[in-house]
């Protein structure tokens, strides 16, 4: 995922260069046009969870990754984020946030079948020893404008879109359960499997924000942003809200440190269904939270 990210930075770099080179007679109009680039961490509190089906009733319920899988529910973890400025008014902006994460689980306390994961179910039984991975990138893209303007301020208007993708794994003892017309007889045919990898795509989600900048002193800026949406389409269902609050100190000419606040939540939740019968049936959902309220701390440089 981060070699995505990187790849529209250089795309976006690549076609600017381009244009200043086929624009060299009219390069007044490009002194204000800068690229800015902010590599940074942050903390990070997760709470996801899954839907799978009990094989003995055919009902479902969820299973939780931090509780029962024991994957981490805080930790630190980075981001980057890119924003090219031009026209003086106008800003393209790119971000990434990941969370990777991996946990052994010794005894798997309950019975459940994992359903329709590249079309065949999968049986993990209580007491199973199970490795459990669950990485998830957050690539956010968008455009900003700025509305009003002075020699120590900027405030603005943006629109953007976040994709999310979510890639799960697990090893160990699992099962490969033969579907049929009925969920009493999905597993009566299990067999050893070591792993079963599911990749999930969420369709870009769009976001409305503000945002503002104020330079309160020479070389300190005050900067704050708001970003929001709600969304139901299709098998999707969800929400994001991001408020950041912040001080940037420029160190050097090409070089600022930032110190922020921020509350940042991405709240989504994705429905897999199929046909089972002439039946559609609810079959792997995810509903993932991903959250945090606290610092991030990032070094800026300017091009």
């Amino acid at each position: 995922m981060i070699r995505t990210f990187f790849c529209i930075v250089l795309l976006i770099l690549g076609t600017r260069t381009a244009s200043a080179e086929t624009n060299l007679s009219t390069n007044d109009s490009t002194v204000s046009d800068k690229y800015t680039l902010d590599v940074g961490m942050f903390y990070a509190n997760s709470d996801s969870n899954f839907i799978v089906t009990n094989p003995k009733t055919g009902g479902t319920f969820p299973v939780d990754f931090e509780d029962e899988l024991l994957l981490a529910e805080e930790q630190y973890l980075p981001y980057f984020e890119f924003t090219f400025s031009f026209n003086q008014r106008h800003n393209i902006y790119i971000d990434w946030k990941s969370l990777d994460r991996k946990a052994d689980t010794e005894t798997v306390s309950q019975d459940f079948i994992l359903e329709d994961i590249d079309g065949k179910d999968y049986l993990i039984e209580t007491g199973a020893k199970l490795n459990t991975e669950l990485n998830i990138d957050i690539l956010r893209i968008g455009y900003g404008y700025d509305i009003w303007q002075g020699t120590h301020y900027a405030v603005g208007v943006s629109v953007g879109i976040h994709t999310m993708f979510i890639e799960t794994a697990f090893k160990g003892t699992i099962g490969i359960c033969v579907p049929d017309s009925t969920l009493t007889s999905l597993c009566s045919n299990a067999v050893a499997t070591p792993e079963v990898i599911d990749d999930t795509l969420t369709a870009p989600l769009p976001d409305i924000g503000l945002y503002g900048s104020y330079e309160f002193y020479p070389g300190w800026t005050f900067d704050a942003h708001a970003q929001y949406f709600a969304i139901k389409y299709d098998d999707v269902d969800g929400s994001l809200i991001d408020i950041r609050l912040g001080v940037e100190a420029k160190i050097c000419d090409n070089w600022s440190l930032k110190l922020a606040y921020n509350y940042y939540d991405v709240d989504v939740t994705i429905e897999k269904t199929r046909n089972v019968g002439n039946i559609e049936q609810r079959t792997f959902d995810y509903n993932i939270n991903y959250s945090f309220t606290g610092p991030m701390f990032a070094v800026s440089y300017v091009f």
